[in-house]
């Protein structure tokens, strides 16, 4: 992983082209870049975030920023009823519950 201006990018090693790629993963649009040294990598990374950055000023469009963190979340009413007595029983609001109950599952 790389990370820069809060784009996080994922690596992969491709040897047949002996090239490293990566693509930034916290956005939907499409940012790729690639490199065969680390250095070089870490120059194409700066240079696509700055190219699609740039791209969106000239089109007069926000770019899309990694996450806010904020989401909407769908569930079941009946599921929603539930976590939220089971967050109240806690003495935690719903965000707390459900944000507690995220970090447990990513630490397992």
């Amino acid at each position: 992983m790389m990370i820069y201006k809060n784009y996080v990018a994922q690596i992969e090693f491709d040897e047949e082209a002996d090239l490293f790629h990566g693509e930034v993963i916290n956005t939907r649009d499409v940012i790729t870049f690639q490199g065969s040294t680390v250095k070089e990598l870490k120059k194409a990374l700066r240079d696509s975030i700055e190219d699609y950055l740039e791209f969106c000023k000239k089109r007069n469009e926000e770019p899309e920023r990694p996450f806010s963190g904020k989401f909407n979340l769908r569930l079941d009413p009946e599921l929603h009823r539930n976590v939220f007595i089971v967050a109240r029983k806690h003495g935690k609001s719903l965000n707390e519950w459900v944000t507690e109950a995220i970090r447990h599952h990513l630490q397992e």
